[in-house]
């Protein structure tokens, strides 16, 4: 946030605006191979994974050691679920992966619709995404109907298995050399696009709603070009450096 907190047109509803505009082009891009990372997403995601391909058998496998640490927060946030009825038993752990793959089976139908139908025939995309809706609410009016399963439990399983997403994608990329030839690879490649997507909005939204609020951005130039604040930096500076100098 530091870059649109300090600049005194960090908070311009119009910048902000073609910044989101800008982000978004990054992301979709799909330009030629000699794009530049600052160009392409899809460049910029592969640069990121470089110090994979030179890592040794043993490197991969601590990288995909360290990954699990995201399975252990879904492990703790099960167990806040509604519908596991305050039982602590390791079946309940186990039983919530059907979520994972359910959301993964969902993601891949949907991908493929993508694929095939959004170009020439827009209707049936459209048709399978409310097809997947659909089905999605009904699933969801079920288990809240006949299990202990609460409204509350939709939010608390974004916060489980959101991570648990991250994790499958980062040993998806430990991985790559066997996955990059299958059928699977241009899926992972569209999750992780989605997953910085909504990093990116995230990032955007409190952006957005400050630009948005009148008077904030005046606000924010008088107190960035204040004499006061600005000498303050400039004291916070030279403290800092004369410690630094004498460590």
């Amino acid at each position: 946030m530091a870059p649109f907190v300090f600049n005194p047109s960090g908070f311009d509803w119009l910048k902000t605006v073609y910044d989101f505009d800008e982000f978004m082009t990054w992301i979709w891009y799909s330009g030629s191979v000699f794009a530049k990372a600052e160009q392409s997403w899809e460049r910029w995601w592969y640069e990121e994974q470089e110090h994979l391909r030179t890592t040794g058998p043993w490197g991969r496998r601590v990288e995909i050691l360290l990954d699990l640490r995201f399975f252990f927060f879904q492990y703790g946030m099960v167990y806040h679920l509604g519908i596991a009825d305050d039982s602590t038993s390791l079946v309940v752990y186990f039983v919530s992966w059907i979520y994972v793959f359910v959301a993964f089976g969902i993601f891949l139908v949907i991908s493929y619709a993508r694929d095939k139908y959004a170009a020439k025939q827009h209707i049936y995309f459209r048709l399978v995404q409310f097809i997947v809706i659909i089905v999605g609410i009904l699933v969801i009016v079920a288990l809240l109907k006949f299990t202990a399963f609460e409204f509350s439990d939709i939010f608390i399983s974004l916060l489980a298995f959101l991570p648990t997403g991250w994790g499958l994608l980062s040993i998806a990329q430990v991985l790559r050399p066997l996955l990059q030839s299958t059928w699977l690879w241009p899926s992972v490649v569209y999750a992780a696009r989605v997953y910085d997507i909504m990093f990116g909005v995230i990032v955007m939204t409190p952006v957005a709603i400050l630009s948005w609020m009148p008077g904030f951005q005046s606000m924010q130039t008088r107190i960035l070009f204040n004499e006061a604040f600005s000498r303050g930096l400039t004291i916070f500076k030279l403290v800092t450096g004369v410690k630094s100098g004498h460590s």
